[in-house]
């Protein structure tokens, strides 16, 4: 309340407001106060956790933008990633002043947690960001009340203590609010501090124990410790002694540590105010180690809660109905009310608010993609490098290019885009203020205060709450950017998979590349980095888009259209058919350079941005197979198709899935449409229709595991088997790999003779006989993949 009266700045400020980061389970609160200002009314309040049966008048459980994206503009309730977010918010904030995208000079995040929280370990890791960029725009306010859900944060401890010392060791400002102003008195009559003593040692379990008891015990277990203390409180009831408040309930302390917190300069703050958890809900509630799990109020804990906080509503009415209480609201026209207004008003608007009008975004020119097309000539280049190439002609179109946020986690080099280093640069606050040893390279490393990289370090966590921030400028400040975050792809989905969710509840747009991806692809690293799995991991996330492509041409549609659906003027939801531009598209990309092609006449682009085109037909008669594969594994199956019909006159057709993930999507939506409209033409899924005319059983491959093409077994009638690579990894050639996993060109070529073998269209023999010609079981006879891993 205090924040909300003379701190927290709105949406009309003119300073532009402030980020507020409310802790996730304080939302009735919020709730409450935004009903008294005549945001909310009472048929909202009742829709509380309500959000389907309550429709149009549902609040969600905790802070979501994505359920109400009017109202919040942080998720919160993951613990450890709102303080995370917060401070990469705060660097967001700086990253727009110093590059001219926006004054936010003016403007303060504050981020409200608990003290168990700060157990997390994305809480505190990341700290030294705030520091090292003097974040003075970043408060934290730890509410100490020293308990965690199911008992004290640190019982034989003291958690204030600790984390004092841990915010001071990492260069952060810190304010402690601990005693409130009833504690005054006794303080200045402690002139041999034998209060203060006691204070000290007394350790935080006592503490929860002090306010689960009553005036009485607390004169005799903490006072009574030493006489002198004792006499202390000698002319004090036991009342009074009960009375005397913890810092964090004193409005003057709070205000006067707020103050204080937005007045220094140089460093981040954190406030630690000491509080009781369940403070006011009376002596069954307060401070008990079950407080988190009591979810009901009896009929006389109300009578007690309505007397603590003098609340005009008769006994009649509580007793009417126990499980309805009645809201009250003093009246819009009382003098309360009237002060809440003129205090918002004064500070611009209501908080929390969400805004998505933004500036007008000018796509790149058509041009820039370009490069795209034209494919490799006779060099050789991995998809990670067609996607840097695009990028970097993204980043030079005169209109468009200034939205885009590169975010690489320390691994630039490796994806060959220390080419960005000396023209974007790289972004640090205080610019470059050493001699770097490689100044004389043409691609000499560049720190600048201007610059458009954000290197957050080996720090993927960082890194996904760097790109949430720029991903949701368009809201938070009405300035629309693209970040694009390019990371090892085993370190993507698996190591921050809550982060991408949060991401994904705050609407973040952008664009998330995966490289080096693959389990067989980058086989000299080993089982740590071979991913075997991310489209799965990343079918969990609805906002998540996910692609899997073999060529740059593919790409080059697949980002147009990414950027059309999150800011065209145009859009129709793109691809799959959804009107949410709220979207995260994740590109899987490979690190074995392989000839890219020019882009074919007549490309089926529908086919690319939908999931699925054929990407090579064979003329030749004989039995008929279709392969299926995806990203690096195309090249095998077209090598698959041509010994299929030099060596057994068998005719294979070669279809480029770019995205399993979309098919199957698109594939359980023609499901749920049917389901739910029997009786009418149901709608045939988009890779049913693509291959409606494909004669002969279908071999499906990638460099994932089985269960990645498996998701779009359902909707093709053809018999189906999966090619892939399930298990840990490990350290070989790519082809050893390969042949192991038995996802190679040859494997391809055995699991197509063994279906039709089956079907009577080849000779009975015919699979055994591949087997032992092509050595299957000889790991070191694979030939599916060359040498070379740079980008």
């Amino acid at each position: 309340e205090v924040g909300f009266n003379h701190f927290f700045r709105g949406k009309d400020h003119p300073g532009g407001g402030d980020q507020v980061f409310f802790q996730g389970h304080a939302s009735p609160g919020m709730y409450a106060r935004a009903f008294m200002e005549g945001r909310l009314s009472e048929e909202d309040l009742d829709g509380f956790r309500q959000e389907k049966s309550k429709e149009g008048h549902a609040l969600s459980s905790y802070p979501h933008p994505r359920l109400m994206p009017e109202f919040w503009e942080f998720p919160t309730v993951s613990m450890g990633i709102g303080p995370m977010n917060a401070i990469y918010q705060a660097q967001s904030n700086r990253y727009l002043h110093n590059r001219g995208l926006k004054d936010t000079s003016d403007q303060q995040v504050w981020a409200f947690l608990g003290d168990g929280e700060m157990d997390e370990p994305e809480s505190r890791g990341l700290l030294q960001l705030a520091a090292n960029e003097n974040l003075d725009n970043l408060n934290f306010v730890i509410n100490c009340n020293l308990q965690r859900l199911d008992g004290p944060v640190r019982g034989n401890g003291k958690i204030m203590q600790e984390l004092e010392a841990f915010f001071r060791g990492a260069g952060w400002n810190v304010i402690k609010v601990v005693w409130g102003r009833e504690w005054d008195d006794l303080l200045t009559k402690d002139t041999d501090g034998s209060l203060v003593k006691i204070m000290n040692e007394t350790p935080d379990g006592d503490y929860q124990t002090y306010k689960a008891e009553s005036g009485g015990f607390v004169r005799e277990h903490f006072f009574g410790k030493d006489p002198a203390t004792k006499d202390l409180v000698a002319d004090l009831t036991d009342d009074q002694i009960w009375n005397l408040k913890r810092g964090g309930h004193d409005y003057r302390k709070v205000y006067a540590a707020y103050k204080a917190a937005t007045e220094f300069k140089g460093k981040p703050t954190v406030i630690l105010a000491k509080t009781v958890k369940g403070y006011g809900l009376g002596p069954r509630f307060e401070g008990r180690n079950a407080t988190h799990q009591m979810k009901k109020l009896t009929v006389e804990d109300l009578k007690e809660f309505r007397d603590y906080l003098r609340i005009p509503i008769t006994d009649a009415q509580l007793e009417a109905d126990p499980y309805a209480p009645p809201y009250f609201h003093p009246g819009h026209d009382a003098p309360e009310i009237a002060y809440l207004h003129e205090r918002r008003k004064a500070l611009g608007g209501a908080v929390p608010e969400r805004r998505s009008s933004h500036d007008a975004v000018a796509l790149p020119d058509p041009k820039t993609f370009d490069v795209a097309k034209r494919g490799s000539g006779k060099q050789q280049a991995a998809t990670t490098m067609a996607f840097v190439r695009l990028l970097k002609d993204l980043i030079r179109d005169k209109n468009f290019g200034h939205r885009i946020v590169p975010i690489v986690p320390d691994e630039s080099r490796t994806f060959g885009m220390d080419a960005f280093f000396p023209t974007a640069k790289i972004y640090n606050p205080k610019g470059q203020n050493y001699l770097s040893v490689d100044r004389d390279l043409v691609l000499a490393y560049k720190e600048s205060a201007q610059g458009q990289l954000i290197h957050p370090g080996i720090n993927e966590a960082g890194a996904v709450a760097a790109f949430t921030a720029a991903g949701t400028a368009y809201a938070t400040h009405g300035v629309p950017l693209v970040p694009v975050y390019v990371f090892y792809s085993m370190f993507g989905f698996q190591r921050t998979g809550d982060a991408f969710w949060a991401a994904a509840d705050q609407m973040t747009r952008g664009f998330i590349i995966g490289a080096t991806a693959g389990r067989t692809t980058l086989t000299g690293e080993g089982l740590q980095h071979a991913d075997g799995h991310s489209p799965l991991l990343a079918s969990t996330n609805p906002a998540v888009v996910t692609y899997d492509p073999a060529y740059g041409y593919e790409m080059g549609h697949i980002i147009r259209d990414g950027l059309e659906r999150m800011y065209g003027e145009k859009s129709d939801g793109g691809a799959a058919g959804s009107q949410d531009r709220n979207l995260m598209y994740y590109l899987t990309v490979y690190n074995e350079p392989i000839t890219q092609p020019a882009e074919p006449e007549n490309l089926d682009v529908e086919g690319v941005l939908k999931g699925i085109y054929r990407v090579s037909a064979s003329d030749l008669a004989g039995p008929k197979t279709q392969i299926l594969a995806s990203g690096v594994s195309v090249p095998w199956a077209l090598e698959a198709q041509r010994i299929l019909a030099e060596d057994w006159s068998v005719s294979a057709d070669v279809w480029s899935v770019t995205s399993w993930n979309e098919l199957r999507r698109d594939g359980l939506a023609a499901e749920e449409e049917a389901f739910l409209n029997p009786g009418e033409p149901a709608r045939v899924p988009f890779v049913t229709q693509q291959l409606a005319d494909a004669q002969g059983p279908v071999v499906a491959v990638s460099d994932y595991m089985k269960a990645v093409p498996d998701q779009i077994r359902q909707f093709l009638p053809n018999q189906f088997a999966s090619l892939g690579a399930d298990g840990f990894g490990f350290s070989d050639t790519r082809a050893a790999a390969r042949r192991y996993f038995k996802n190679d060109t040859h494997s391809i070529v055995v699991k197509a003779l063994q279906m039709l073998a089956a079907r009577g269209e080849v000779e009975e023999g015919a699979p055994s006989y591949a087997l032992d010609r092509y050595k299957l079981l000889d790991v070191n006879a694979g030939t599916t993949g060359g040498a070379g891993g740079d980008a």
